[in-house]
């Protein structure tokens, strides 16, 4: 007899469907951890990360600077993404008050809607197997997704790839939808959803498409050619959704728009394809691993830093490690995403054999749908996060989450109720929960000092949950199970035993991830590289805060205004504490200097770098101009443009020196002459501070 021979359909009985209130207070339950996870003490996060924060400020004051997504409200560069994570956080700032609770608590939301989400696909995939069997993977995925300590980190911070997973997940649920029911209005919903998507994080966002269209076109009602017609229809809907804040920022007019930051000419569509797109994948472009777009003049130790840190190096490498088909079980990834990954591929395996049998009935065609889709989902995203030489923060895994959990929920379900049938699958399903158990405790004894007792908790309840699991005899399928005879009593035993195993094998497998899940509660976050576990805000070349770092304290200083706490305290006199990011030089005496004279200018200073003026934007409330935008490598600043900034009186001061990598690295060689030849040096003296930062300030005009 074969193994899908043996397995048999299970009748639903009456206490699997009694089951359902406490699973459906359980989703409640879950949605009420997830917003504790993501909200609790959301305030000592501050600005969370200074770049994005800046243009979220700015975007308050400006209404064009909301819509380009630029950095600063003059609108001089856009930050290196498209807008639409801005708009959402932005737009809460204009209605509440920029802060940190208007900028953080819709990505809490989003996050917390990613769950909710991620159980209504699952729940809806599996109800054809009964409310019981539904609900509890609905409820397991909930709980994997909530757990899943990189999606704690990053729903508690301001960077993108929160509203960008929940647009992805919601594209999936409508994509399972658009299969299920034929529909060909909630496929087109799934094509305007990804591009919403693409407008968030640009090609990261068509990822999930290699697992949706083969899914879509394997699995929807109709005839093939009906099919295609419809994918066809949904790409049409797709490019549009995706490429009109493209088209109308690349045609709107260069000098009446800001700089595209990130992109070598200027345009969006560089963006796309360059940095944000192929470079993640290959590098260069001012991704490490090629040839970027470092100043010429860096110093060879400065440039190996940068090419670390930015994913440089044989290999790629930098936030998340060298790049390999073990990237994501390293020491800096595995405790952020990898603690559930080979069950959720054991799951996806198993899974697609059980569909393959006679034991799902009417159900197996949308459990099947869901596994391709999900299962898709997860092998294109380890491939090229596993694979890619450019810049790889550990963060960009939240994007595994929902395929994760989705795979957890239904595998695991679909592994135990072929167990109940079959002794060759209690033991695969005991099999899984011995290598994730094994797996947990690697990672857990990787840092032994961070709760020691865990890892041998965590043994201890895989070997329960295996022993249980490989002696439960088939209680379930007794011809008198339901009797008060020894069989009856024997399945009632086997029954408690089995429930055993299941709660030691869920204990044992969501302890490590919960554990670490919980630590960015704790302290306040690396806005610019958030993780979770005891070595959270692993950075780059320069520490700890790694880009754009330094976030400011609990009760801090809004842009230029009272502290939050009402104890009221002027901005600029923070001590310079969120303004000294990498290369960043503006001290508390130099920008209260700025304030004073700025008159009626459109910029307070012209730095070299995002990560100073961001900072500064932050601390002063005052426009300020990033010559080189985030890396500081941009081409944005030109002689031209800078004599009709100060001939039209938008440009007073500008900072100008080593900004870190090599001398004057947002401002080309041409710039820096100009500016020494026609401005006025500040002495330091003028403004009380000191000759020490390595850079000058010029007074132009």
């Amino acid at each position: 007899m074969t193994l899908l021979a043996s397995v048999t359909p299970v009748r639903h009985r009456a206490p699997a469907d009694k089951a359902t209130p406490l699973l459906r207070w359980g989703k409640w339950a879950v949605l009420v951890l997830a917003a504790v996870l993501y909200t609790w003490a959301l305030g000592r996060n501050g600005y969370a990360n200074d770049y994005y924060a800046a243009a979220i400020y700015s975007g308050t004051k400006s209404w064009k600077a909301f819509f380009f997504g630029a950095l600063d409200a003059g609108s001089y560069i856009t930050v290196d993404k498209p807008p639409f994570a801005l708009w959402v956080m932005g737009l809460s700032a204009r209605i509440f008050g920029f802060g940190t609770w208007s900028m953080l608590l819709p990505q809490a939301a989003a996050g917390v809607a990613s769950v909710a989400l991620v159980h209504s696909a699952v729940r809806r995939a599996l109800r054809g197997l009964g409310a019981g069997a539904a609900g509890a993977a609905a409820l397991l995925a909930a709980l994997v997704m909530t757990l899943t300590p990189i999606t704690v980190a990053i729903n508690r911070d301001n960077n993108p790839d929160t509203v960008l997973v929940l647009l992805l997940v919601a594209a999936g649920w409508f994509c399972l939808e658009s299969i299920r029911t034929g529909r060909l209005r909630t496929l087109l919903v799934t094509a305007v959803l990804v591009g919403l998507a693409f407008n968030t994080k640009m090609l990261q966002a068509y990822l999930v498409l290699p697992a949706f269209a083969p899914t879509y076109l394997h699995a929807a009602p109709g005839t093939f050619v009906r099919r295609i017609g419809r994918l066809l229809a949904s790409g049409a809907v797709l490019v549009v959704a995706s490429g009109w804040w493209m088209v109308v920022v690349d045609r709107w007019p260069a000098s009446s728009r800001p700089y595209i930051g990130g992109s070598t000419d200027n345009t969006v569509w560089d963006l796309v394809i360059g940095y944000n797109g192929l470079g993640r994948i290959f590098g260069g472009a001012g991704n490490g691993g090629g040839p970027g777009r470092l100043p010429a003049d860096a110093s060879e130790g400065v440039t190996r830093a940068f090419a670390g840190g930015m994913g440089g190096g044989p290999g790629g490498g930098g936030f998340g490690g060298a790049s390999g088909a073990g990237r994501l079980f390293n020491d800096v990834m595995a405790g952020q995403i990898s603690w559930l990954l080979p069950f959720a591929a054991v799951a996806l395996v198993c899974g697609l054999v059980l569909v393959a049998g006679p034991a799902l009935g009417t159900a197996r065609d949308a459990v099947r749908a869901s596994l391709l889709l999900w299962g898709g989902w997860l092998v294109v995203h380890y491939a090229v996060f596993s694979f890619s030489s450019g810049t790889f923060h550990p963060y960009y895994t939240t994007a595994m989450a929902p395929a994760v959990a989705a795979l957890t929920g239904i595998g695991g379900v679909l592994m135990w109720r072929a167990a109940r049938a079959s002794a060759a699958w209690r033991l695969i399903l005991a099999a899984a929960v011995a290598l994730t158990g094994a797996w947990s405790f690697v990672v857990l004894r990787r840092t032994p000092e961070f709760v020691p007792w865990l890892a041998w908790a965590v043994v201890g309840g895989t070997v329960v949950a295996v022993l249980a699991l490989a002696v439960t005899a088939r209680a379930a399928t007794a011809p008198d199970a339901g009797s008060g005879g020894p069989a009856g009593r024997g399945g009632r035993a086997a029954a408690r035993i089995t429930a055993v195993a299941l709660a030691a094998a869920v204990a044992a497998g969501l302890a490590g991830p919960a554990a670490y899940a919980v630590t960015p509660l704790g302290a306040a976050m690396n806005g610019s590289n958030p993780t979770a576990g005891p070595s959270q805000g692993v950075g780059g070349p320069f520490g700890r805060g790694g880009f754009g770092g330094m976030n400011p304290p609990t009760g801090m200083t809004p842009p230029g205004g009272n502290r939050q706490d009402g104890a009221g305290q002027d901005g600029a006199a923070r001590g310079g504490r969120g303004m000294r990011g990498p290369g960043g030089q503006v001290d508390a005496a130099m920008a209260a200097y700025l304030k004073r004279n700025k008159g009626s200018a459109t910029w307070l200073v012209a730095v070299d770098s995002a990560q100073s003026a961001s900072s500064l934007i932050l601390s002063t409330g005052e426009p300020v101009i990033a010559m080189g935008g985030f890396t500081g490598s941009d081409p944005a600043m030109t002689v031209e443009k800078l004599q009709r900034y100060v001939t039209e009186g938008k440009l007073t001061y500008i900072l100008i020196g080593d900004g870190g990598f090599g001398p004057s690295r947002g401002a080309s060689s041409d710039v820096t002459a100009w500016v020494k030849k026609h401005g006025t040096q500040v002495e330091a003296a003028e403004y009380g501070g000191t000759d020490g930062s390595g850079s000058s300030l010029y007074k132009l005009g």
